[in-house]
């Protein structure tokens, strides 16, 4: 009786908590704004090194929208920089939008190794308004973005504004798998941790921050030093008082084509950056994967009639809940058609979970770091670890 119990019961914590974020997001996303209209002058930055998928839509994504009164700002540290062109043409295409170009590679050997918060130290001097607005460079959004990001704003206790994200548009498997990720997985858990305990920490998509709250924290140059800026940057502000809002309007990653291998170095970089940032909370996650529980009912109990029914009912949840935030929630586009997916990417996430654990060495934009404890990053290639 015992062997036929114990496949349901392994099969519980991975279960519940797809209907736990299920619930979490359904209170999330049928929530109404009750932000009145607020659209202060705003300042975008956007770092910018090479050129990534569709540069040129993602930034005039930017110019188009509908705000009356906005600075866009890209800052690089290259004047050999392939992505300048892009900029001039843009800037060609858009004469009446408010667009500057901020080349400095001086900085970088000075305040640390993060290439991005360096070029954005190197923006500040340009900044015109209060606001200020951080979006990636293969970010892309709709004309509403800035009205729906700023809105959050005609609070004074809210410092920082940030956005999730979501990739529609694939090519092929490996892109799949990432676009996956982010659908069935990190959204799910955002929501779930900032349901949990509030939200405590920035995505690096897109955050919208008061310059006085940047000012608070000590400027960007308080986060050279740390790969993961964007955590650090939420962190510190919500340290210094402010409330955080996590906006329910979504920016659109464009993923480029790349190799399996690309994919998971930069996904166990990820999840090394996460395990050092929120150390207990990255290790007790591994009791919701549902591929560990797969393994724990095969290896515990063997292919036996109750295992079979127990990784049935395992999965018919976690396909479920997978297609409801596809098709509901994130609307991303990319399931049903990719759902056979899930487990080899459920597989992909356990692997890069175990291998967080196995070094404290990163490689980044071609470099290779060793992170110490507390995040901050070191270039000394003698201390780097496997």
């Amino acid at each position: 009786m015992l062997r036929e119990i114990i496949p349901y019961l392994l099969i519980i914590p991975a279960t519940a908590y797809s209907i736990l974020v299920l619930i979490v997001a359904n209170g999330f996303f049928a929530r109404k704004s009750s932000f009145p209209c607020h659209t202060p002058p705003v300042t975008v930055i956007k770092p910018v090194k090479g050129v990534d998928e569709g540069s040129y839509k993602n930034f005039a994504s930017f110019c188009t929208q509908n705000y009356e009164n906005f600075q866009l700002i890209f800052t690089l540290s290259s004047e050999d920089d392939p992505v300048i062109p892009v900029i001039k043409k843009l800037i060609n295409d858009f004469p009446k939008i408010d667009i500057q170009f901020v080349i400095n590679s001086a900085l970088h050997t000075f305040y640390g190794p993060n290439y991005k918060v360096v070029n954005l130290i190197n923006a500040i001097p340009f900044v015109k308004h209060d606001i200020i607005i951080i979006s990636d460079s293969d970010i892309r959004v709709r004309k509403d973005y800035l009205k729906n990001i700023v809105a959050p704003f005609y609070d004074e206790k809210v410092g920082l504004v940030t956005s999730l994200y979501r990739s529609p548009e694939v090519h092929g498997i490996t892109t799949a798998l990432e676009s996956l990720g982010f659908t069935a997985e990190m959204i799910p858990n955002v929501l779930f941790a900032s349901r949990l305990e509030g939200l405590t920490f920035a995505l690096g998509a897109s955050i919208a921050l008061r310059k006085n709250a940047l000012e608070r924290i000590g400027g960007f140059e308080e986060l050279a030093w740390y790969l993961a800026d964007d955590y650090q940057l939420g962190n510190k502000i919500y340290k210094a008082g402010y409330s955080l809002e996590l906006s329910c309007y979504f920016v659109e990653s464009i993923i480029q084509k790349e190799s399996v291998f690309s994919l998971l170095s930069r996904q166990i970089r990820w999840g090394r950056t996460i395990r050092v940032s929120r150390p207990g909370g990255y290790f007790a996650s591994v009791v919701t994967y549902p591929f560990l529980a797969l393994i724990l009912v095969i290896a515990i109990s063997g292919l036996t009639k109750a295992a079979l029914y127990a990784i049935i009912i395992l999965y018919s949840v976690r396909f479920v809940t997978a297609l409801i935030f596809s098709l509901c929630y994130v609307k991303d586009g990319i399931l049903p058609k990719y759902l056979w997916l899930l487990p080899f990417r459920d597989a992909l996430s356990l692997i890069v979970w175990a291998l967080a654990f196995m070094g404290n060495s990163v490689t980044w934009r071609g470099k290779r770091f060793f992170m110490e404890r507390d995040g901050r990053l070191k270039e000394n290639e003698e201390q780097l670890g496997v």
